[in-house]
């Protein structure tokens, strides 16, 4: 479990606030939403000033909340643009973002930013998509961070750990919101193993 470096009141460093990145990965169904709520309502607890960010695309489970597959849920400011962030989170301590992978490429240099100004900033997303490709803005953020936590699921094929999302639809889309429904988190071996089948069945449908 993660145990954080200072609660309470933040630490200064040469007059002023110190900040940092913390990020934490992995596939779909891993536990990196649950994990991000409960170390904001750490901070909460702690009396901190707490700003939570999502990306307005993501309306899977409600328009504001930020929901982990197990229910947990605390209130956001959905954000069409990560720079929108930087003014939003002005007043805050701590700054939270669920699905980072979802955020334009300035996200990083955004987090940066806030950091510099002695924030702490914690980040959940998917560091790869459903091709098993790094997604988005998450490799940057990885390199930048002081922190990072990755976290997995269970293979539903064999039981192994999981650190792979594998999407059922053939389509190519990098982007396509889902569930259970569309997803399944998957080890390395079962993955490659469903992406073969697709490829074959492709092969096969369009007589190729």
């Amino acid at each position: 479990m993660f145990i954080e470096p200072h609660l309470g009141h933040l630490p200064h460093v040469d007059g002023g606030r110190s900040g940092w990145i913390e990020v934490i990965s992995g596939s779909m169904f891993s536990g990196k939403t649950e994990e991000l709520i409960r170390r904001l309502n750490r901070a909460i607890i702690a009396r901190q000033k707490v700003e939570i960010f999502k990306p307005a695309v993501d309306k899977r489970f409600h328009d504001l909340d930020v929901v982990s597959h197990n229910g947990s849920a605390i209130r956001s400011t959905p954000v069409s643009f990560a720079q929108d962030i930087i003014m939003l989170a002005e007043n805050s301590d701590v700054v939270g973002i669920d699905e980072a992978q979802f955020f334009d490429e300035s996200l990083p240099d955004v987090c940066a930013q806030l950091a510099k100004k002695g924030k702490r900033i914690i980040i959940a997303g998917l560091d790869m998509d459903f091709a098993g490709k790094p997604f988005g803005p998450m490799p940057a953020l990885l390199s930048v961070a002081e922190y990072i936590t990755k976290v997995h699921a269970i293979c539903v094929q064999c039981g192994g750990i999981a650190n792979h999302s594998f999407r059922f639809s053939p389509s190519k889309a990098k982007v396509m919101l889902g569930e259970r429904d569309a997803y399944e988190a998957r080890c390395r071996k079962c993955f490659n193993e469903g992406i073969a089948d697709q490829k074959q069945e492709s092969e096969k449908h369009f007589g190729l």
